[in-house]
């Protein structure tokens, strides 16, 4: 089966519009959440929002002419501006896949809408993008909850291995609506205040919004500065409920079970955890007894939802590539918020940022519907 490599990678979140400004404010512990009044009538809640004015500016700074006077929706905007640089370094073929990873897509089109508007379909979002790159395969979209951003990834892998393309483009992105507000509300599962994953204390999620994008190859270039192998993958429903996962965390057990199998490592191996970590009740406690199960209770972990919410789509990716960029500067961040353990099985909890060697890195997802993935990243 031959290798499959990541070897570049971008994100827009209201930490920073590049990987960079969003490392350098992880360093140092600043979170996007803030009281947001987004419901008309309806109390503030805390979220991450990235700044609509200052995302316009990044655009029309991009872009100019033809392409900047077309009619580009908010969530449109984040993709774009997140694909840009890696398409700009890439080559584009015929044999290039190109994947979104998204929840609910431009959603917001349909308010006070009399008939369903062409742009709130997926795949009139996917098809607007790859059309705006010239990417001339067509489209493939990945919509399954909050496991989106690390299937997306799979999905890449998979294609590639199979023969089918040589290298693909991926890109998750979801914004906070009030559809979606309101159905997070309707399980009240929102927090009160800045999440606290894993701690005695917590009491839901924060909503967040963010765009994350990967260039995944099977060919990478000589003068590549860094690439990360994706060694396993796996994909797994418990079937349990429609918003509350198996309380013995099956789905994700059997995820990671999997997705360690194909990679042929241990729970030795593994350096470092980036887990789901939503700050619900059920959620947190169902991935200790799934980490424990698979004896990774040892393994850092973190959860960056204190961070920049729960981004949905998004969150898969955009967590990944911040594993990678701890693993390139040899960090492993804090997970934000964490005190006293709010759960019935150990785990080693990052307290604080601290210099670790990582080379095998887990990453994990659950969602509604019972889903759950994991993958496996190899640094090179």
């Amino acid at each position: 089966m031959k290798a499959v490599y990541i070897t570049g990678y971008q994100c827009i979140t209201p930490l920073g519009f590049d990987v960079s400004s969003n490392w350098n404010a992880l360093l140092e512990g600043k979170s996007g959440v803030r009281l947001h009044q987004i419901i008309e009538n309806q109390p503030a809640f805390y979220a991450s929002m990235i700044d609509t004015e200052m995302l316009n500016e990044e655009f029309d700074k991009n872009f100019c002419g033809d392409q900047r006077d077309r009619d580009f929706t908010r969530l449109e905007k984040m993709f774009i501006l997140c694909l840009k640089p890696l398409i700009e370094k890439h080559p584009v073929s015929e044999n290039t896949a190109f994947i979104l990873s998204t929840t609910k897509g431009n959603v917001t089109l349909l308010k006070n809408q009399q008939a369903l508007p062409q742009g709130a379909y997926l795949s009139a979002l996917a098809q607007k993008i790859a059309d705006f790159f010239g990417l001339k395969a067509k489209p493939v979209v990945v919509s399954n909850a909050c496991v989106s951003g690390v299937m997306a990834m799979a999905v890449a892998k998979n294609l590639i291995q199979s023969g089918k393309y040589r290298d693909a483009f991926v890109v998750a992105g979801d914004e906070i609506s009030e559809f979606v507000i309101s159905g997070f509300k309707s399980f009240q599962a929102i927090g009160t205040e800045i999440c606290k994953p894993y701690d005695k204390s917590r009491d839901g999620i924060n909503l967040g919004e963010g765009a994350a994008a990967v260039f995944i190859t099977s060919e990478p270039e000589k003068n590549e500065k860094f690439s990360f192998k994706i060694i396993g993958d796996s994909a797994i429903n418990d079937a349990n409920h429609i918003s509350g996962p198996s309380r013995t965390g099956d789905g994700l057990f059997a995820s990671i079970r999997n997705a360690m199998a194909e990679a042929q490592v241990t729970a030795e191996n593994i350096d470092f955890i980036s887990a789901h970590g939503t700050a619900t009740l059920y959620n947190d406690e169902m991935e200790a007894i799934a980490f424990n199960r698979m004896e990774l209770q040892d393994a850092p972990l973190n959860s960056l939802k204190a961070y920049y919410g729960h981004s949905l789509g998004a969150a898969g990716l955009l967590e990944s590539i911040i594993s990678m960029e701890s693993a390139l500067k040899s960090t492993l961040i804090a997970s934000k918020n964490y005190k006293e353990p709010g759960i019935s099985q150990s785990l080693n909890i990052i307290k604080e940022n601290q210099a670790a060697d990582i080379r095998y890195i887990l990453k994990t997802a659950s969602g509604f519907g019972g889903c759950n993935a994991a993958v496996v990243l190899e640094k090179m």
